[in-house]
């Protein structure tokens, strides 16, 4: 093992470790998912994940983003399958990038596990 690696199982270990932190309030539920999804990323490619401005993005760059359908996206979104808060901006839904990359990540682990 390198000196810099760090393995799946130690990201692991430390989301189970922030659990209680995020109950008392210590740590956001944002600022677990920011340090989780770098760890992870970082398990799996050696570096942190790259440096992003956060945006605001449309339906259809979210869908583009994921990999589906704009009405696959709805469908999730009504069922629940997509944790991601919406914007609303005037009449228009918009959703911040950054969100969508830590979701996919999220689900990158649950179906690693």
């Amino acid at each position: 093992m390198k000196a810099n690696e760090i393995r799946p199982k130690t990201v692991s270990l430390i989301g189970k470790l922030i659990d209680p932190w995020i109950d008392e309030g210590i740590i956001t539920v944002a600022e677990s998912r920011e340090i989780l999804s770098n760890l992870r990323y970082l398990s799996k490619r050696g570096a942190l994940l790259p440096a992003m401005q956060p945006k605001l993005i449309n339906q259809e760059q979210a869908a583009d983003m994921l990999g589906i359908s704009r009405s696959s996206l709805k469908k999730m979104e009504s069922e629940g399958k997509l944790p991601i808060k919406r914007k609303c901006v005037g009449t228009s839904v918009r959703y911040v990038n950054t969100d969508i990359i830590e979701f996919m990540l999220s689900k990158e682990e649950e179906d690693t596990q």
